[in-house]
């Protein structure tokens, strides 16, 4: 199964990929990058490079199904709405790609890796490179938070279909 996590917004959309093989439970390679756009264009532009690009990236890496975390409360709006709007997008392309997204709150990530809801994005990075056996950090965060992502839906979803299997 090949999971991929997407960490939105309109600077940088970070992705992971986790690659489970089902018969041992065990993850292969992984790779993780991010997707950058430019403050300097306009955001009509942004997100349709997001979109270009990410349809590339879903294309190259052809996941089954996808983590995308999902908005939470922001207290600064002007961050609030670009994510959203980059959030949009992207459950567009999904939904055209016609694969399964299931959504998880920062919170929820940071528990089922770390056991609690308010880590730090290092002590993420730091597990993820034991438990997903990788050879250095996942950087930068945006693509380390969308390892993160696949892993928790694999500990949510595919882990527990696994193990009933």
């Amino acid at each position: 199964m090949r999971i991929l996590g997407i960490d939105p917004g309109l600077a940088r959309v970070g992705f992971g990929l986790l690659d489970l093989d089902e018969q041992t439970d065990r993850f292969g390679p992984s790779h993780w990058g991010v997707i950058s756009t430019s403050k300097d264009k306009p955001d009509g532009a942004r997100l349709q490079e997001i979109r270009d690009d990410l349809t590339a990236v879903i294309q190259r890496l052809e996941p089954q199904v996808v983590a995308l975390e999902r908005l939470f409360y922001f207290r600064n709006a002007t961050t609030l709405v670009p994510v959203a709007q980059s959030r949009g997008i992207i459950l567009m392309i999904l939904h055209e790609a016609g694969l399964p997204v299931h959504e998880y709150t920062p919170m929820q990530v940071k528990q089922s890796i770390t056991g609690y809801g308010k880590s730090q994005k290092a002590d993420i990075q730091e597990l993820l490179v034991t438990l997903l056996d990788l050879p250095q950090k996942p950087t930068p965060d945006d693509a380390a938070d969308g390892l993160a992502l696949a892993y928790t839906y694999y500990l949510h979803e595919a882990r527990l279909s696994v193990s009933l299997s």
